[in-house]
């Protein structure tokens, strides 16, 4: 492979966009290889699994919220039922309309489904009704089931087809003879709200229910009696619940924003509950082969989430080997910097988390610290190894020889406003302005820290420099004449990590190792209000919102926190994803994302509006990420890391070929991922989910070389996703 490898291109997205409002329903199609999602905009769409991209023009006919959607079982065609009160059938290949609407219901249409022969099809309505139609034709089959006497608000086949279960806003869900259309048996009591959702496990064995009383509850499909006790853990009303492929596992969607994995034998709580979504997670369902989740929410979104392990599919930028110390976005918005333990710095592409170019090496040590020019040309990183170097963001090539004068480590970097200067705290309890053209120190080094000096910054005119000190303290100095101003600001009981200005310099707000962060008046230097309370271990990085209404905050508890600038109060959840110390965070320059690097290697992107992560981590070799940041344009991030390198990373990175001298070979039998792989075990293609399958036993694919052709090349630097993939394909033959 030439050009274009794994690690560098780009993932499928954390979160599926396109509809314009709630989305109310997903489902799988039986292969695993498209989603389909019904919405308030009135629209189904299809998505290819894989890679989340649309399979076709969204599919219009309805003219009100679509509620429910459902594949047929041979997935050739898809059924909705919408507020419109009809219920339509699709093709799901063009996405085309198949005969007229099915019209009877007087009410809203809740729920859809297939019988298992795929022969009929089951719709329950706010009309307290359930109609059985004829697929093929779309004529009713006998009179509508009645019974309950609120909505019907969902419905199921029976694995075997035998049966139809319902469950309704009356409380109770009913089992039906799907051939006589009679209820069968006693009413399933025990919910004291709204039945939202039922489901029968794959032996048909058991019923599951969600309801609006936020339990789930386990029924006995036979005798109607409940098993066990209900499955309690969501704050709010259960949606929509699932059994997995297998019958071991329960899902549940809850208004609580969350989803839930449960023990179908023990009914315990499967790990921590699936957090990601902003608003109530409408609906759940699990892929044919059980290895992933997908959820919709009225958040507009549909989310993957790997089944075994909890997590979002394709989230953390990836890269370091080591601790991500320090993190920045660049002016524009377009780039995304991180300087890491690894002794590298990286920069990526702040929308797709690419890596943009190879990591920037030159320090010797972890580097701790890095910020970019006011303009977005340059770079700076602070490192361990007590230097101070300078990059051209756009070619990653050194500028110029390193700063020296620091006798140990160098902890914190930054620009002046105007980037004609920058200032550098050390562990040797000074801080130093040098001139940012010519590298030379200006003046001599600020003295005053009985500590080492972990955190500088400029104030926003650019007329005074704030420093944070593991004594406990910080100082405020005046640029220009280096003298200090006032009295050192105290208050903290331990270590101050980080320190940083308002954007209209009036406060200063300080991070510590006590756990919390303070704000100070810059003038008066006295606190203002009390300390900001929350974090359960040190406060590693603070920084404030553009717009001045919030501070954000890294800690090592793992977690990052959004605050009110003005009360102090936390702002929604802790955002949580990282799985180590969050040692850097930083906002955008529009306010909309903040980016933190972490002590587990990894950098994450977070949406501010909703407290969620986008997109994935940007992807390369990798030591601890020390520091990242934004580059002026904000289309790239660049990390720092203890590898001795800066790495400015592009969306696809290059890679000599594998070569043999007398074959090419590759078995082509693919991995449980679906790449097929060379001698090297390097990656050479990937196979679509749908064609494995045809791919039975391993075979060795041998190439020879000859004096004609004497090498074969994969180029995959056009990559793309969807139905365009065969473009990747670049013959090269020399």
């Amino acid at each position: 492979m030439v050009r274009g490898g794994l690690s560098s291109w780009p993932a499928p997205p954390l979160e599926w966009t396109g509809h314009t409002d709630t989305i109310n329903c997903i489902s799988y199609s039986p292969n695993g290889r498209q989603i389909i999602s019904g919405s308030d905009d009135t629209t189904i769409r299809i998505w290819d699994a894989e890679t989340g991209a649309l399979s076709c023009e969204p599919l219009q006919g309805h003219t009100d919220k679509v509620l429910s959607v459902a594949y047929s079982p041979d997935g050739q065609h898809i059924v909705s039922g919408s507020c419109d009160c009809t219920v339509r059938i699709w093709d799901a290949e063009t996405g085309a309309a198949v005969g007229r609407p099915l019209e009877g219901h007087r009410q809203d249409v809740m729920s859809v489904a297939y019988s298992p022969d795929g022969r009929h099809i089951i719709s329950g309505s706010y009309d307290k009704t359930i109609r059985i139609w004829d697929a093929e034709i779309g004529a009713a089959v006998r009179k509508p089931l009645e019974g309950h006497n609120e909505c019907v608000s969902s419905v199921a086949y029976s694995p075997d087809g035998q049966y139809i279960i319902s469950g309704s806003e009356d409380k109770t869900i009913r089992i039906w003879d799907a051939e006589t259309g009679i209820a069968v048996g006693n009413l399933l009591e025990g919910h004291n709200e709204s039945v939202f959702s039922v489901a029968y496990s794959p032996d048909g064995q058991y019923i599951i229910s969600g309801s609006k009383d936020k339990t789930i509850r386990i029924w006995d499909a036979e005798t109607g009696v409940a098993v066990g006790k209900p499955l309690e853990g969501h704050s709010s009303g259960v949606s929509s619940v699932a059994y997995s492929p297998d019958g071991r596992q329960i899902i549940s969607g809850s208004d609580d924003r969350t989803i839930i994995i449960w023990d179908a034998k023990t009914s315990a709580a499967v790990g921590k509950p699936l957090e990601g979504h902003g608003w109530s997670v409408r609906s759940v369902a699990y892929s044919p082969d059980g290895q992933k989740i997908i959820s919709g929410s009225y958040d507009n979104t549909i989310r993957i989430w790997d089944a075994n392990t909890g997590a979002t599919v394709g989230t953390p930028l990836e890269g370091h080997s080591l601790s991500v110390a320090s993190v920045a976005y660049s002016p524009d918005r377009r780039h995304i910097i991180s300087g890491s333990v690894d002794k590298t710095i990286r920069i990526w592409d702040a929308e797709t988390g690419a890596a943009v170019g190879i990591p920037l090496k030159g320090h010797s040590w972890g580097v701790w610290s890095i910020a970019f020019s006011p303009d977005g040309r340059r770079i700076i990183s602070g490192s361990l190894d007590k230097t101070i170097r300078i990059w051209d963001a756009e070619t990653g090539s050194a500028v110029g020889k390193s700063l020296e004068g620091h006798s140990l480590g160098v902890l914190s970097v930054a620009y002046s406003p105007d980037g004609r200067k920058i200032i550098s705290g050390s562990h040797d309890k000074t801080i130093r302005i040098w001139d940012a053209n010519t590298g030379a120190p200006v003046g001599k080094p600020l003295e005053g820290h009985s500590w080492g000096v972990s955190s500088v910054a400029y104030s926003p005119d650019g007329r005074q420099i704030i420093s944070g000190s593991y004594d406990n303290t910080i100082r405020i100095w005046d640029a220009k004449t280096g003298a200090t101003v006032g009295i050192p600001l105290e208050g903290h009981s331990d270590a101050v990590s980080s320190v940083a200005y308002s954007p209209d310099g009036r406060k200063v707000i300080s991070g510590s190792y006590d756990n919390t962060i303070r704000i100070w008046d810059a003038n008066t230097g006295a606190t203002v209000g009390k300390p900001l309370e929350g974090h359960s271990l040190s406060v590693a990085s603070v920084a404030y919102s553009p717009d001045r209404r919030h501070i954000i905050s890294g800690s090592h508890d793992k977690t990052i926190r959004i605050w009110d600038a003005e009360t102090g109060a936390p702002v929604g959840n802790p955002l949580e994803g990282h799985s180590a110390a969050v040692l850097s965070v930083a906002y955008s320059h529009d306010g909309r994302h903040i980016i933190s690097g972490s002590h587990d290697n990894t950098i994450r992107i977070w949406d501010t509006g909703a407290n969620t992560g986008v997109g994935r981590s940007p992807e390369g070799e990798i030591a601890n990420v020390l520091s990242v940041a934004y580059s002026p344009n904000e289309q790239h991030i660049i990390p720092g890391s203890n590898s001795n390198t800066l790495r400015v990373s592009e969306p696809f990175s290059h890679q000599p070929p594998s070569s043999n001298p007398a074959y090419a070979h590759f078995c082509s039998r693919p991995d449980s991922q679906g790449w097929v792989r060379d001698s090297d075990n390097g990656l050479l293609y990937w196979v679509p989910l749908g064609c494995r399958g045809a791919i039975n036993s391993p075979a060795l694919i041998t190439i020879p070389l000859t004096s004609e052709v004497r090498s074969v090349s994969l180029d995959f630097e056009d990559f793309v996703y969807g139905t365009d993939w065969p473009q990747i394909f670049n013959s090269a033959q020399r």
